[in-house]
């Protein structure tokens, strides 16, 4: 048994203490260089006890003396950084019987506002077993405890990029997975914030053209417990234990082991390095569950300090919209506050540039459980002087009643639009399937659509096409390689099954299913993949890549690794043949869309009047209703532009399986409104095809067309052949 001292409320006095800020705050000097005030939400109990151990010293357990608002707080003089701790309740017991805990029997309560949390693992012997179980397996379990930090940190000359929306480029990534098998990367950081950063890693980003590092959770998390015992671990992270708290796993073994300031200063160290670069670091939240499951599940934290405040009840049971067992309850003003504070520290202590809300519709629900998209927290975070000058990103759906919601949330966010995604893999993928098979299916309208970046939805909104966050993959699903290759799901390695993951993939395996060495099956896949990456790049609205799609990734047909730490889920680098050409593909389309937005207005496309599109059949004529709807119009040409640009841009989408001669419009800029001319049309210059690369002195593939290539007069015919997307630029002026 610890030995534990009982500690009298602080010498300081209690009307000192305070009720805000919630968590452990250190004092004036003069209060003495290791005295906070302490405060904990938990309303439903009269009384809270701290336990906390300072570095090499005893326990010690004091009981906080004041309670303002369900808020327990207190003075503590001696407890300087480093210094472990937890709460303990106990409902019924006297403020004596409290004060006897043994912090090293039970598993103390979590600071939910603790800046780092401590892993150590003990083994749990049931009576009478003596450590094992019937079978002989021992029992383990680990035990958390919430540590105090100093927030200190040389940031150096280094700011926040402030990458403007129109100018942003999202990259989807997973901390540890993106370096693991990197070989640039020294072995003893791979895997890791420092990895994250290294020179090879920012080199890669900054050739490829990305303007922001979205990562997949690095708050604290913890795995399921239908996962203890089958050799898997939560890959992806999304089973939050630390709101505040960094995830200690993804820094360095050196960091871990010199220990908790090592590893804020790593992590900081990362957002430091990529901001240097000009690069902005968005993290994935996870404020809808928390890692204490449903009922039944551990009590680690929140469930043992306010249990029916913080999570949301309905007649006596936990209401569930996330699919995890159990929903922070947003309808409580406290649960805001905390999600609200959280963000807020993110961004003053780590200079984080955005969030990405994992299922935001269930921050947004009341308190009758109904999503608004009017909810406070929804226009707090975007009005909050912290917190509006980032970027807020929603995951617009949850698994609750009226939990779809694209193009809903308010001004101030943007929304994953899984719309865009379906429309895209339909038009180049089960489409074309089905075309091949004999089948005709709908028309370009809601490709058209797409490509204009669904205006018409988020305009009900207030908001413009830059609300739009395109995608065709994201880390949940197939990559963009395996999209092309497999019909079905393959994650028999869950050991599941195969019944996890979605089965509606909208997906196209050309022919053979998986892995095949057939030289045209392959050829038409990676041109699939080109087109669909060349679609979302071309988009308006925000595009999102997903990592390891510019390098041609698979997972081998499995569309859900939450699960697979290891080689299917982390990046290959080894850059063969598919990957280097996929690779000069999106660095290519990146490098146009970059020249296209730096010829055009700062307010293309968002202001009224400076921005155009104009749609086009493969006749060259403009499309019409008829032609929209029309399943056998598979050819779509988009000429794109502002009044005030000085190149306009024109795409043309062959999405059928014949090839076809393709008349170039005529701009409608050098068109009078009587269809007289009224300027000098200009000629069309193409700069990328998607259909082949050529091949550089030194064998590097390639999609950058040298100026030679003869340009093209408007009302002049062009093959385009199937299933491939032509570039070209309109300059207003002579080159």
């Amino acid at each position: 048994m610890a030995v534990t001292v009982i500690q009298a409320i602080s010498t300081l006095g209690a009307a000192l203490s305070r009720h805000f800020p919630l968590g452990v705050t250190g004092l004036p000097a003069e209060q003495g260089p290791d005295a906070v005030n302490v405060a904990v939400y938990s309303p439903s109990f009269s009384h809270v006890v701290l336990c906390f151990q300072p570095p090499g010293g005893h326990w010690k357990a004091v009981l906080l003396p004041d309670k303002t608002d369900g808020v327990h707080h207190g003075l503590v003089e001696n407890l300087p950084v480093g210094s472990r701790y937890g709460f303990y309740t106990q409902p019924g017991a006297s403020r004596e019987e409290m004060l006897l805990i043994d912090p090293e029997a039970v598993q103390l309560l979590l600071d939910p506002y603790g800046h780092y949390i401590e892993q150590t693992d003990q083994t749990d012997q049931p009576d009478g077993v003596d450590g094992a179980d019937g079978a002989g397996a021992v029992h383990s379990e680990s035990r958390y405890l919430s540590v105090r930090m100093d927030r200190g940190f040389d940031w150096g000359a280094a700011r926040r990029p402030n990458t403007p929306w129109r100018e942003t480029v999202f990259y989807e990534a997973h901390v540890k997975g993106q370096t693991m098998l990197h070989p640039d990367i020294p072995e003893d950081i791979r895997g890791t914030y420092a990895g994250m950063a290294h020179p090879a890693m920012i080199k890669h980003l900054l050739e490829l053209g990305v303007t922001a590092v979205e990562l997949l959770p690095i708050h604290f998390h913890i795995d399921e417990p239908h996962l203890h015992g089958t050799g898997k671990t939560n890959y992806w992270g999304y089973n939050t234990l630390g709101f505040f708290a960094p995830h200690v796993g993804y820094a360095s073994e050196a960091a871990r082991k010199a220990g908790p300031q090592a590893v804020q200063a790593e992590l900081k160290g990362m957002v430091k390095l990529l901001h240097e670069a000009g690069i902005e670091v968005i993290l994935d939240v996870v404020y809808n569950h928390t890692a204490e499951g449903g009922r039944g599940g551990r009590t680690l934290s929140w469930r043992g300090l306010a249990e029916e405040h913080y999570y949301r009840m309905r007649d006596g049971h936990y209401y569930d919209t996330t699919g995890c067992g159990n929903t922070l309850n947003f309808g409580n003003p406290h649960v805001i506050k905390m999600a609200m504070d959280s963000l807020r520290y993110w961004v003053e202590e780590f200079h984080i540039d955005g969030f990405r809300f994992d299922l935001a519709v269930s921050l947004a629900r009341n308190g009758v459980h109904e999503f608004t998209n009017q909810h406070p927290f929804l226009l707090a975070a975007a009005t909050d002087g912290v917190l509006a000058s980032t970027k807020l990103i929603s995951e617009p759906w949850d698994v609750g009643y009226g939990g779809w919601q694209t193009g809903h949330f308010p001004t101030g966010w943007a929304d994953w639009n899984d719309t865009f995604r379906d429309t895209v893999r339909e038009v180049w993928l089960t489409d074309r399937a089905a075309m091949l098979a004999g089948h005709h299916r709908k028309g370009l309208a809601t490709f058209g659509d797409a490509l204009g970046g669904s205006a018409a939805m988020f305009a009900a909104s207030g908001r413009s096409q830059l609300a739009s966050i395109n995608f065709i993959t994201a880390h949940d699903g197939f990559t963009l390689a395996d999209l092309t290759a497999y019909n079905h799901k393959h994650n028999e390695d869950n050991q599941e099954d195969n019944r996890d993951g979605t089965d509606n993939n909208r997906s196209w395996n050309h022919g053979i299913e998986g892995i095949t060495n057939n030289p045209h099956t392959l050829a038409q896949r990676a041109r699939t993949a080109r087109n669909l990456m060349a679609t979302m790049l071309l988009a308006q609205g925000v595009p999102m890549i997903t990592a390891g799609d510019e390098l041609a990734r698979s997972q081998g047909g499995n569309n859900n690794v939450y699960c697979q730490d290891n080689e299917i889920a982390w990046i290959d680098w080894t850059m063969d043949s598919e990957a280097l050409t996929m690779l000069a593909a999106t660095r290519r389309l990146l490098q146009i869309r970059k020249d296209f937005l730096a010829a055009q207005p700062s307010t293309y496309p968002t202001r009224g009047g400076q921005a155009f599109i104009h749609w086009f059949a493969a006749d060259g004529t403009p499309m019409t209703p008829e032609r929209w709807t029309n399943p056998h119009e598979r050819v779509l040409t988009m000429l794109i532009g502002s009044p005030d640009g000085t190149v306009d841009g024109l795409i043309v989408f062959n999405t059928g399986v014949t090839d076809e001669q393709v008349v170039l419009p005529a701009n409608p800029r050098f068109t009078g409104p009587d269809g007289s001319r009224a300027g000098t049309p200009r000629p069309y210059m193409l700069r990328m095809s998607t259909e082949a690369p050529s091949f550089m002195d030194d064998g590097e593939p390639t999609f950058r067309l040298p100026r030679s290539v003869p340009l093209v007069e408007p009302a002049d015919a062009v093959r385009v052949d199937a299933n491939t997307v032509q570039i070209y630029r309109n300059d207003l002026t002579p080159r």
